[in-house]
């Protein structure tokens, strides 16, 4: 309320994907110049994984060959969220890139990284190797912090 009252506005954008209601949250938030989008997955417009990683019995990845395909569709989501504030991936300041496995990241992320923010990425980015993501069949997720008045 106390932001409110200052006049500052918060915006949100969806993907209306299923669990956006399920797990009650915004896939992005700006106030201000500032941009927010929440960890982004290779999901289609119904929420479908794409490219998810084959499991074994007890439900982990039996290896991370789309590692890459996913990587792709995640900035491509987080790219549908941009638009919809009329920002770019030139105006990201800050991503941070949670995965099951470090080295196959590592190994994909700067060809996919380049193809959407040019050939010298100018962006603070972190890389974390984590246990598991939201869904067994998910090897990677990305959050990102935006910077709008950058021009």
């Amino acid at each position: 309320m106390f932001e409110e009252a200052r006049g500052t506005v918060k915006e949100v954008a969806q993907l209306g994907v299923p669990w956006e209601q399920a797990y009650g949250y915004a896939q992005a938030v700006k106030v201000g110049h500032t941009i927010y989008i929440s960890g982004q997955l290779s999901h289609d417009e119904k929420g479908a994984l794409i490219g998810p990683a084959a499991l074994d019995a007890s439900g982990r990845p039996l290896d991370l060959s789309s590692m890459a395909v996913q990587m792709q569709a995640t900035y491509e989501n987080a790219r549908r969220l941009l638009s919809q504030f009329g920002a770019r991936f030139d105006q990201v300041v800050e991503e941070t890139l949670f995965v099951l496995d470090v080295d196959a990241a590592f190994a994909v992320a700067g060809e996919v990284r380049r193809r959407f923010y040019g050939p010298t990425p100018q962006v603070a980015s972190n890389l974390i190797g984590v246990s598991r993501l939201a869904f067994p069949e998910q090897l990677i997720e990305i959050a990102f912090r935006v910077d709008t008045s950058i021009s």
